[in-house]
C-alpha cells in the first residue's frame, strides 16, 4: 500500500498537482482545437506587432495584478464545464462583445497548461466564426520567465 508521501511525490513529479497543493488539475491538450493555432511566446510578440488582440482569459483580479503588456481582459468566468477537450461551452460564460471583428487576429492566454480558460475561449471563438484564433498555451508564467513586457 502506498503512503501519502509516495502518492504526493508521484503526483508532483507527474505534473498533476497545482500550486494550491490540494487540487488535482488535468493538463490542457497539447494539440490545437479545430480552427485554432497554438503559438509560442516569439509568435505572440510577432502577432502583437501585426496588431493582434491579446486576450487575457483569467479572472479580472488576476488581470489587475499583472498581465501581458497590451492585453485586454475578457474573462472566461465562471468556468463551470469539465476540464476536458469535449467540454460543454453552454455551462460557461465569456463576453465576446470586446471582440467584434471576427477577422482580427486574436491570441487567447491564461496561466499555462493546467489553466483551461484560454483553451476553452479559443474553442468558443473558433466555433463562433472567428477566423484567426491563436492559443498561447504556456501563458503568463512562460511570458514572465522570458522577461517579456508585463503591465
Amino acid at each position: 500500500m502506498r503512503t501519502f508521501k509516495q502518492t504526493l511525490i508521484t503526483l508532483v513529479s507527474s505534473g498533476f498537482l497545482v500550486a494550491s497543493g490540494d487540487v488535482l488539475a488535468q493538463e490542457t491538450p497539447t494539440t490545437a482545437p479545430t480552427g485554432v493555432k497554438i503559438v509560442e511566446a516569439k509568435e505572440v510578440v510577432d502577432l502583437q506587432k501585426q496588431g493582434a488582440i491579446l486576450v487575457d482569459t483569467r479572472k479580472a483580479n488576476e488581470f489587475a495584478e499583472a498581465t501581458i503588456k497590451g492585453a485586454i481582459s475578457v474573462p472566461y468566468d465562471p468556468e463551470k464545464s469539465a476540464k476536458d477537450a469535449n467540454f460543454d461551452p453552454s455551462q460557461d460564460k465569456i463576453d465576446l462583445a470586446k471582440l467584434a471583428d471576427k477577422n482580427a487576429k486574436i491570441v487567447a492566454f491564461c496561466n499555462s497548461g493546467t489553466c483551461w480558460r484560454s483553451y476553452k475561449a479559443a474553442v468558443v471563438l473558433a466555433k463562433n466564426g472567428y477566423k484567426n484564433v491563436y492559443w498561447y498555451r504556456n501563458g503568463v508564467p512562460d511570458w514572465k520567465a522570458r522577461k517579456l513586457p508585463m503591465e
